[in-house]
């Protein structure tokens, strides 16, 4: 069964740094994508970056400059650079991935969740 076990979510002060961290474990035959999103109370989740297989990344306008997402191939896992945290990017901060494992009619891509992390920024 694929996994997915993220770390790295904590209590930082404004202007700090967090380094979030997910790892993906199971019958892997590909990762095409993994993502990070977060949701705030009240509001919708939303997709914070994105890495697709091609190495290309995608980020939410307002994380643009300060959030860098990154991947290790080797390891299966995927990182979340954050750097000048604000209060406004507090949130639970979950992991995704697109990840095609062997099946006993083929391959299938699913999609699977971490369990969510909370990231809480003080001013």
């Amino acid at each position: 069964q694929v996994q997915l076990v993220e770390s790295g979510g904590g209590l930082v002060q404004a202007g700090g740094s967090l380094r979030l961290s997910c790892a993906a474990s199971g019958s892997i035959v590909s990762i095409n994508a993994m993502e990070w999103y977060r949701q705030a109370p009240g509001k919708q989740r939303e997709l914070v970056a994105a890495i697709i297989i091609s190495g290309s990344t995608n980020y939410a306008d307002s994380v643009k400059g300060r959030f860098t997402i990154s991947r290790d191939n080797a390891k299966n896992m995927v990182y979340l650079q954050m750097n000048s945290l604000k209060p406004e990017d507090t949130a639970v901060y979950y992991c995704h991935a697109l990840i095609v494992t062997e099946t006993i009619g083929g391959t299938y891509q699913g999609s699977y969740w971490g369990q969510g992390t909370q990231v809480t920024v003080s001013s």
